[in-house]
């Protein structure tokens, strides 16, 4: 049964929000896109919706605490305007848009999935939006001094996905030697051998295996029925 999740305005207009692309350009910049073989990662990059940010800016910070150690260069207009709100060298979005889960689902919020930005790097929270009635904000930290980052207007400033609230404490962690289940022990025994064949026979002119590139077990993923090689994320609808 379909879960709701709800963005309400509670501004001039909801930010734009977007679901989130699996591209990314370093990937796309790998010989032969093969960055893109990684089906986890691929996975993560699109498994939620991204806030786009409307201002072009540029900041730096000058490695002090104060909230007046970042300078923020808008480039243009636009809504979203990036602030100096906590200093300590974070960079803050306020996010004008109220998200609403469902009882017991909360949003995992950070930056983009698998896409550095030199300089600064994204803050994560786990967000109670199921009872919450305030918003939050998506805050960035320089990772050092004296260096100017850059935002584009439509680049991704936010990231969020739901996320079951009590779904890691009904977890047991157990430790086993693999010996214990007969079964996984012949599959991965099997997985192994075959995995080292294949990158033994790569180095081989003219063989399959190099003709064929990569094996793509973990894609395939035989009798697995619900096995995720594209997430699908539906968009926000318009305002009525």
């Amino acid at each position: 049964m379909p879960r709701r999740l709800i963005a309400y305005q509670t501004g001039p207009a909801l930010p734009g929000l977007r679901p989130a692309s699996a591209r990314r350009g370093w990937m796309d910049e790998t010989p032969n896109g093969f960055a893109y073989r990684c089906l986890p990662m691929t996975v993560a990059n699109a498994h939620g919706w991204e806030v786009i940010g409307d201002t072009a800016f540029e900041a730096w910070w000058n490695g002090g605490s104060r909230k007046t150690d970042i300078v923020i260069r808008p480039l243009g207009g636009g809504a979203i305007r990036p602030m100096s709100h906590f200093g300590s060298g974070i960079l803050t979005f306020p996010i004008d848009a109220l998200l609403r889960t469902e009882p017991g689902i909360g949003l995992w919020v950070s930056g983009p999935p698998n896409s550095p930005k030199d300089g600064i790097m994204p803050l994560s929270g786990l967000v109670e939006t199921d009872w919450a009635p305030m918003t939050f904000t998506m805050n960035w930290r320089f990772t050092r001094p004296d260096h100017v980052i850059r935002f584009e207007a439509g680049e991704a400033i936010c990231f969020f996905f739901p996320l079951d609230r009590g779904l890691i404490g009904r977890h047991q962690p157990q430790s086993r030697p693999i010996t214990e289940d007969a079964a996984l022990e012949a599959a991965h025994r099997g997985w192994r051998q075959g995995r080292r064949a294949f990158n033994e026979a790569l180095h081989e002119e003219g063989s399959p295996e190099r003709a064929k590139g990569w094996q793509k077990d973990y894609h395939r993923a035989p009798g697995i029925a619900d096995h995720m090689t594209k997430p699908r994320v539906l968009p926000f609808p318009p305002l009525p």
